[in-house]
């Protein structure tokens, strides 16, 4: 009976910490179709300048990992990569050239590094997030054609890396009796009159057949605001990016 019992404890607490979710890992990679759109001025000793960007669909890859350990007072881990571009057309005074409709470039990598907290996790199917998010942005801006002091048709480039603290916030809920989810997250931080945001909503099936991992397919849609517009910046960056996107995911 001993025996019995004590078998018993042990499947009941093996179960009971397998429920619990104690570890995973996921991650994911996709494309992101998005289309940006906005403008780049500038304005200094009554010389202004203006980049218009092209609205022109771009597909952007991404990829994303999560890391979930069972020790409490250590946050677990999200890591994201996305890798944007666009193009437009520049007129007027900048600082350092001087355009007359001439073709540019944006390129833009980011690197999200989010320590975050479970607030639910997994309660009532239910799981919600909080953290904090250190997007670390490398740009790289180019003008074709321009005017560099005396000298026409150069061509200017510029590359710039900064890191952007932001707020996180994700919530999932998985529907009972399916391997559907639904999930949200969200990225904001606004100083001085600028405000930069990353949204994304998104809808993923698990494919549960194998034993050890999990692949699963993702669709959903992404919006990223960037408006920087202090008093103390004689640029004015307004462009936003927004589209849907899909991808593979997998999980351990």
């Amino acid at each position: 009976m001993k025996k019995i019992i004590l078998s018993f404890v042990s499947t009941a607490l093996v179960a009971t910490f397998a429920n619990a979710d104690m570890s995973r890992v996921e991650m994911g990679a996709g494309v992101w179709m998005q289309t940006p759109k906005g403008d780049i001025t500038y304005s200094d000793n009554g010389g202004t300048g203006s980049d218009v960007v092209n609205e022109k669909e771009e597909n952007s890859n991404y990829a994303w990992m999560l890391i979930k350990h069972p020790i409490p007072v250590l946050p677990n881990i999200r890591l994201e990569y996305v890798s944007l571009e666009s193009t437009g057309l520049a007129s007027g005074s900048f600082e350092d050239f001087t355009a007359s409709n001439n073709p540019t470039s944006l390129k833009m990598k980011q690197f999200d590094i989010i320590p975050y907290y479970n607030i639910l996790d997994n309660t009532g199917w239910t799981t919600l997030d909080i953290g904090l998010d250190a997007k670390v942005v490398s740009l790289d801006y180019a003008a074709q054609g321009v005017t560099i002091g005396t000298l026409a048709s150069q061509n200017y480039s510029d590359s710039v890396t900064i890191v952007v603290p932001m707020a996180y916030l994700r919530a999932r809920v998985e529907i009972p009796a399916t391997n559907i989810g639904l999930e949200a997250d969200a990225k904001y931080v606004t100083y001085d009159g600028s405000t930069i945001s990353d949204m994304r909503a998104k809808v993923d099936y698990t494919l549960d057949f194998f034993p050890v991992v999990q692949p699963a397919l993702e669709i959903g849609y992404r919006t990223q605001k960037i408006d920087i517009a202090s008093s103390d910046v004689k640029s004015v960056i307004n462009i936003e990016y927004s589209g849907l996107y899909a991808g593979l995911m997998l999980r351990f």
